[in-house]
């Protein structure tokens, strides 16, 4: 017998051999109809692997992240075979799940394929998936894997092979189909109800230009036809939301190709809308005791070798930036964090002094490939919301509960009501990948978990998400579409106070490091901007909205009291415009509609004589004729309820 620890920390007693499916279907039925997959002692398995000793075991269902994740696994497979099928002589590649879906890298040899063979695809697909053919691990010999791929001529699947180590090697079989695979899949192919081919892209092979150009298929299924039309339907609403699309028509944001790609360019509406965003999170900082710094955007590229920076992504960083003296190089700032520690450094603090919180709103740049730049989701000059914070050790824990609480702050005056934390912390498989000593990075993760679970938040631990110097908290929001986004993070770090050799005078008089919490609620200001945008639709929040008001006058007549209109407004501090084209009325709604400006008033003979305006709302129309200072209350109310006051 072997005892099975389940997630609410049930243990069942089982013989030895049992499956995670057997497991489910000892619990209920209608649990064992439901999983697709499992992993147990933290890898994934196949709902038919036979469990041979005590362990933890996860069953998932196509609700859970892992379940979709082996969902789509399994249709990438379903994909090459269909591929194999339709296109004799293709070479398989590699064909992963991916956060929306899944793709199958071929060498198309001979064919072309292109959007327009993407239904007969499907179509084969599903024809597949009927045959309710079971998925099937087995493990194979290095020889013997390298023959079957040197059979078939496909050197990509070879050059894979030789990378792995004799005796971790293993096939997956399903129909008349063959694939190399780690694991991780569904039970059947039946299982795939519904099947969408997105596109077909180029993409050379393991990301390399100077290797053969292979041919992408991206494709996204379901286990119900439904869904498939939902998701599709969110595209389409997606699209209308595309940030890239509506900073455009709204006039926020540009760019240009001899400026260079990934650099955008704010336009007036959008420079208003970010101070706006920047003078929000200014007055809650100033309450809780920041104070705002500024630092160069360059630096002397020997800052970024002690912070350790150069080293993990000087190949990734814009090249240094030679000077006519010999061996002076410096670098465009990718991170604000070293020049804060130099700033720490300039003078010598006492426990008295801390905790010390600088706040800088600083642009940072970095050499994002041109194939990932995504609008203002992914660039090359950003500006972040930075902050570091240096505090005694005793000091931690209540500093990093203050930070969550100014995130969540900024989450619910901007309208993002459904978040998730996750704990990201070190792999400890690959301690390459960070600096500092293990018992460091202990201290901070159990730091972060400690503040995470006083504070009641809803939070998942991730091996190997951590930052090289320390371990975080990320904030994913979740947006008006249902789509997940990573905006807020706090750190915590034990290691750039070591690099950098900062200190403080303890009580005893003796001299100690600080520990540094890095912050950004925002992220980054173009990134925020973006997801806030398509998560709004353009329609922001009153308070943030570069213009609240239009006032559309009937006809030139009605100028002058527009203008009295007008001044009022301003002088209760509402932002408004007068359109006193001549156009007629119509027009002028429309256009107020599509510029998504929050109310109109409309002024003309009778609202002259009344001294009254005629209000519509936008996207719900009139809410009839009140006086200028009525108007003005109602703006204020809804401002005041959009936004509340940060408590420390």
């Amino acid at each position: 017998m072997i005892a099975i620890t389940l997630p609410d920390g049930s243990i069942k007693e089982v013989a030895e051999g049992t499956t995670p499916m057997d497991v489910a279907q000892s619990i209920s039925e209608g649990l064992a109809r439901n999983v697709i997959s499992a992993t147990y002692n933290d890898t994934k398995v196949e709902t038919t692997t036979p469990l041979t000793q005590d362990g933890r075991l996860v069953l998932h269902t196509w609700r859970d992240d892992s379940g979709k994740e082996a969902f789509w696994h399994s249709s990438a497979h379903i994909l090459a075979q269909a591929l194999e099928e339709l296109y004799p002589g293709v070479k398989l590649t590699i064909g992963p799940a991916i956060d929306t879906g899944f793709y199958y890298d071929i060498d198309a040899g001979e064919h072309v394929i292109s959007e327009k063979d993407l239904p007969k695809i499907e179509e084969k697909m599903l024809e597949i998936a009927r045959g309710k053919h079971e998925f099937q691990m087995r493990a194979v010999t290095k020889e013997e894997a390298l023959q079957f791929y040197k059979d078939q001529g496909n050197e990509y699947k070879v050059e894979l092979i030789e990378n792995l180590e004799d005796g971790t090697i293993t096939f997956c079989d399903h129909d008349t189909f063959t694939d190399l695979c780690r694991g991780g899949h569904i039970p059947n192919t039946g299982i795939v109800k519904a099947v969408k081919l997105m596109s077909v892209a180029g993409a050379y092979w393991r990301g390399d230009e100077n290797n053969p150009q292979l041919t992408r298929i991206y494709g996204v299924s379901f286990p119900k036809q439904k869904e498939l039309k939902e998701y599709l339907a969110l595209l389409e609403e997606a699209k209308k939301r595309d940030h890239r699309k509506l900073g455009k028509e709204l006039e926020l944001f540009t760019f240009s190709q001899k400026v260079g790609q990934g650099l955008p360019l704010w336009m007036p509406k959008g420079t208003a809308l970010r101070e706006r965003l920047e003078n929000f999170l200014k007055k809650a900082q100033k309450k809780a005791g920041y104070e705002m710094v500024i630092s160069p955007h360059i630096g002397h590229k020997e800052l970024y070798v002690t912070s350790g920076h150069y080293a993990k992504y000087g190949e990734d960083s814009f090249q240094p930036i030679k000077t006519p003296s010999e061996d002076e190089e410096f670098m465009l700032k990718p991170m604000n964090c070293p020049h804060h520690c130099e700033m720490y450094k300039s003078k010598p603090w006492s426990y008295k002094d801390l905790p010390k919180r600088f706040a800088e709103f600083g642009t940072v740049y970095r050499y994002e490939q041109s194939g990932e730049l995504h609008g203002l989701t992914r660039v090359r000059g950003f500006t972040q919301d930075d902050a570091h914070i240096f505090c005694t050790p005793d000091q931690l824990d209540e500093e990093f509960k203050k930070v969550i609480d100014l995130v969540l702050y900024v989450f619910g005056s901007l309208g993002f009501e459904k978040f998730k934390t996750q704990v990201s912390i070190r792999d400890p498989k690959q301690p390459e990948k960070y600096i500092g000593e293990t018992h460091l990075w202990e201290k901070a993760e159990q730091a972060i978990i400690n503040a995470a679970s006083d504070k009641g938040l809803d939070y998942v631990i991730e091996e190997g998400e951590a930052a090289f110097y320390g371990p975080k908290l990320d904030f994913m929001v979740q947006d008006a579409l249902g789509r997940s986004w990573q905006l807020g993070t706090i750190q915590v770090d034990y290691n750039l106070p070591k690099r950098f050799e900062l200190e403080y005078k303890g009580s005893d008089n003796e001299m100690h490091r600080p520990v540094m919490i890095h912050r950004a609620p925002f992220g980054s200001m173009e990134r925020f901007v973006a997801i806030l945008l398509e998560h709004t639709g353009g329609n922001f929040p009153l308070w943030l909205m570069p213009e609240q008001v239009a006032i559309l006058s009937l006809s030139e007549k009605y100028e002058k009291y527009a203008q009295k209109v007008l001044n009022l407004l301003e002088n209760n501090e509402i932002r408004a415009l007068v359109d006193n084209r001549n156009e007629t009325i119509g027009k002028k709604i429309r256009e107020a509609e599509m510029n998504k400006i929050p109310y109109m008033i409309i002024v003309g003979e009778q609202e002259e004589q009344s001294d009254t305006v005629a209000v519509r709302k936008h996207s719900e129309g009139d809410l009839g004729s009140m006086s200028v200072a009525e108007f003005s209350d109602l703006i204020n109310t809804e401002i005041q309820e959009n936004i509340v006051e940060f408590n420390v």
